[in-house]
């Protein structure tokens, strides 16, 4: 393989296995399920997604998703799912979300209890190391947007949590436009799954953008860091390898199948305008016999007039069906006759326009009946190609390494009017006094699918650098698993805190305070209930009134 030549390994999806839940997972103490929510829309429009971005909004494919999952979990989810649930959901999480989510795992699944977690949340403790501390910044890139999460004392501070809409769904999407508008030839082929494929395994970040693409203006520099990336081809000799005499065969087959679609167009009209014959006929029997109500109705629904009007339509019609019975037995005739020797018959004026749209559809069977039949036939080993077919079919993917991942640094490329994550960073960091500032630097945590990017962490360290005061330290971290961390820690939550019921949502619960109810923990969203304005009584507003004109009265009586 040339070097920096990288096929495109196109990786299928493997059904997932279908587990056997053990005898621990039936015992006196049900094990927890741990259900991370991941978002379907990696699929593509091929599938329907329950979610809105993150947020789950579609019940029904809620449902879908849950059974499943419980059915490859080798749980059975007929009757009830006898074990307590850990599920995630997004940072600051609407209400009626919550509420649909309970209300389906309560009433159609069953389950004990449910505890509700933010993903970059459950990271965040699973790498925290012990006795450290418990305030950080959380930078949580994903597939459909970002986060970034003050941490405090160990709990969320949501008030001051701000989100990016941009994630790995939006860097795949420019990235295909790049390369479509550099390859409009291979359009077809530039598709979202392989622009993740580059993304995932040829991207980085750059330490200084600017300064990065002025490196790659270098020849040599170039050369040596851009990815060809290979697409699938096929090399076919350049030319035709049939004798004239096959090019003449094929023309004859061809010839004779449109001669036979012509004539199945033929008897397809043939048998409408019989069916048309045969009414027009009926309705004039019934003149014939004295109907004359029935006659002047079915007249009407034909649309004429008179009889007469009736009598010449019909004779027009019986010439044209019989005119297409002999042009159909014609027909007939002249597929048995050599279609090379046989002359076509003189068209009348109203087959002329099919005999042109024959002619249409004839040079969309083959190309040889646009092109003139060749006298001499040319030796096929002289046709050389004029360029290298597998260069041709070669990406070559250079500053869109870096272009593509900028944008969650720099949303401007995209045509995006939001801040990047250094701008919201700071803005974040001056909502704290410079105490708590100082305290928050000292951890700031990168987790999500979309920090996995070479020169990521440098990137942080570079822009801190920037927006610090002189001399000042901060630390920035990268979780282990940026993608599986999340379930890791909720795993390691939910074992930790089996028996704790200050931290799961019971049945008990979920009925007397609503599908909205939150629990909250090290993990959760911060629990913001409905508050409803009280309504005044009949009573006091059958009063008001009364206590209103009296006062009106008074200050009447002492103006007086």
């Amino acid at each position: 393989m040339a070097a920096n030549v990288f096929p495109f390994r196109d990786v299928r999806a493997a059904p997932d296995p279908v587990l056997q839940a053990g005898p621990v997972a039936h015992g006196s103490l049900p094990v927890p399920l741990v259900n991370a929510l991941g978002s379907l829309e990696p699929l593509r429009w091929m599938l329907r997604s329950p979610f809105d971005r993150n947020v789950p909004v579609n019940l029904e494919l809620q449902e879908l998703l849950l059974d499943y999952s419980f059915q490859h979990l080798g749980v059975s989810s007929q009757g009830c799912v006898d074990h307590p649930v850990v599920l995630t959901e997004a940072v600051c999480n609407p209400l009626y979300s919550r509420q649909m989510m309970s209300e389906l795992l309560f009433e159609c699944y069953g389950i004990p209890k449910v505890a509700y977690g933010v993903d970059s949340l459950f990271s965040f403790y699973h790498n925290k190391p012990k006795n450290s501390m418990p305030s950080g910044l959380i930078v949580s890139s994903g597939y459909q947007c970002t986060h970034i999460l003050p941490i405090l004392e160990g709990r969320l501070d949501a008030k001051n949590c701000k989100r990016i809409n941009l994630g790995g769904s939006q860097a795949a999407g420019y990235l295909q436009r790049l390369l479509q508008l550099k390859y409009p030839g291979h359009l077809a082929a530039i598709t979202l799954s392989r622009m993740e494929e580059i993304l995932h395994e040829h991207s980085y970040i750059a330490e200084d953008y600017v300064e990065e693409l002025q490196k790659w203006r270098c020849p040599d520099y170039y050369e040596n860091n851009v990815h060809k990336m290979q697409l699938p081809f096929s090399s076919k000799l350049l030319g035709s390898t049939l004798t004239s005499e096959e090019k003449q065969e094929r023309r004859q087959q061809q010839l004779r199948r449109l001669q036979e679609l012509n004539a199945r167009r033929r008897e397809e009209k043939l048998q409408l305008d019989q069916e048309r014959l045969d009414r027009l006929l009926y309705v004039q029997e019934l003149l014939e016999d004295g109907q004359m109500d029935q006659f002047h109705k079915a007249l009407i629904e034909l649309n004429m007039d008179s009889p007469e009007e009736l009598h010449s339509y019909i004779q027009k019609l019986s010439s044209a069906v019989e005119q297409a019975k002999q042009k159909i037995l014609q027909a007939e005739v002249n597929l048995e006759v050599d279609v090379v020797d046989s002359k076509p018959e003189t068209p009348d004026l109203e087959q002329l326009e099919p005999s042109l749209e024959d002619v249409e559809n004839m040079n969309d069977f083959d190309p040889l009946f646009s092109e003139e039949t060749p006298e001499v036939e040319k030796p096929v080993a002289t046709v050389q190609p004029v360029f290298n077919l597998a260069a041709y079919h070669q990406l070559f993917v250079g500053t869109e390494r870096i272009r593509a991942p900028e944008i969650i640094f720099q949303p401007s490329l995209i045509g995006e009017e939001q801040a990047g994550i250094a701008e919201t960073l700071q803005y974040i960091l001056d909502r704290y006094p410079k105490d708590v500032q100082e305290m928050l630097v000292q951890n700031i945590f990168l987790t999500g699918g979309n920090t996995m990017y070479p020169g990521m962490k440098a990137r942080m360290e570079k822009e801190l650098l920037e927006m610090r005061p002189f001399q000042s330290s901060f630390q920035v971290h990268l979780a282990l698993n940026p993608v599986l961390d999340a379930w890791y820690g909720a795993r390691d939550w939910a074992l930790a805190h089996l028996d704790d019921d200050e931290a799961w949502i019971t049945r008990k619960e979920y009925e007397e305070k609503g599908g909205e109810y939150l629990k909250e923990h090290c993990a959760s969203n911060v629990y913001v209930p409905i508050r409803l304005p009280k309504q005044a009584s009949r009573t006091s507003e059958a009063q008001a009134p009364g206590k209103v004109s009296a006062a009106g009265g008074g200050g009447a009586g002492e103006q007086a």
